[in-house]
This record gives C-alpha cells, structure tokens and sequence, in this order.
C-alpha cells in the first residue's frame, strides 16, 4: 500500500471510530443532559449510572480506533512530505488528545463513582452536583470530537 492510500484509509478509519464518539457526545449535550434534567435524584443516579457502565466498556473500542488511526494518518502524511494533509492529521490527533485527558480525568471518575451507586442501588447525595460537572464539559467534547472528524475529513479532500 503507498503512503496515500495508506493517508486516505486511515483518515476513513479517523472519520469512522471518531464519529461514534462524537455522534454519542453530542447525542448526550443535546438530549440527555436536558433530560435528566427533569428527573428525580435516584432516577438520575440509577440511569447515568448504567448508561456509564455500559459507555465505558464499550466506547473505548471506537475511540481507540479513532486516535491510532488519527496517529498513523498523521505519520503517513509526515512522510509523505504532504503539509496540508499532515497538519489537518495531526489537528485530528491533538484534538482527540486533549479530548482523552479531559474524559479520563473530569469525566471518567464520575463516571465510575455513578456507575457503582446505580449498581448497588443507592442514591448519591450528590449525584446531582456530580452529573453537573459532567455535563460541565460535555460540550466542549463535543467539540473536540467534531473538530477530529472535520479535520479528518480535510484529510481526505486534500
């Protein structure tokens, strides 16, 4: 496989995995937060709690998927010698980065801590408190997302 092919199914593969990701952020931004506005503490705990546990068994296949395949655009694009298509790769990679750290470190321990309380069944006192710093940045992982898809996609138009 040449280098530009190897560009173009790796940035699919970006496009593909990344989306998932995205689609299921942006799905959470704009439904289900103001959603699970307007229900009790113990349904929000109980619902969040297993929407997390499934989420975050299931999830990291796409996203994982979607940064290696970001990273090896990025190389291909490198070595290629191609700037346009290496700097749009490389803003895929970046962007799915930073999107990494935020989950892993705002998003993912609340997820765990609301994933155990709906598996034993209790309510948190502050499971509402809890599901508002989540919510605090869900928009912009979305957009972290949405920028590694739109990136990606100039990928392939280049």
């Amino acid at each position: 496989m040449n280098l530009e092919a190897l560009i173009r199914v790796t940035a699919i593969l970006t496009v593909l995995g990344t989306g998932v990701v995205y689609g299921t952020d942006v799905f959470c931004a704009m439904v289900l937060r103001p959603a699970l506005a307007r229900v009790d503490d113990h349904t929000l705990v109980t619902v969040t709690g297993h929407i997390h546990r499934f989420g975050d068994r299931r999830m990291p296949i796409p996203g994982v998927l979607g940064i290696l395949a970001a990273g090896v655009s990025t190389i291909a694009a490198v070595a290629a010698g191609d700037d346009v298509q290496a700097i749009a790769a490389g803003t895929a990679l970046i962007a799915l980065l930073i999107w990494l750290v935020v989950y892993t470190r705002l998003s993912a321990p609340i997820n765990r801590e609301l994933t155990a309380a709906a598996e034993s069944g209790r309510t948190l006192p502050n499971g509402r408190a809890l599901q508002a710093r989540w919510d605090a940045v869900i928009n912009a992982r979305a957009a972290l997302q949405g920028l590694a898809v739109a990136a990606s996609c100039l990928v392939l138009l280049t």
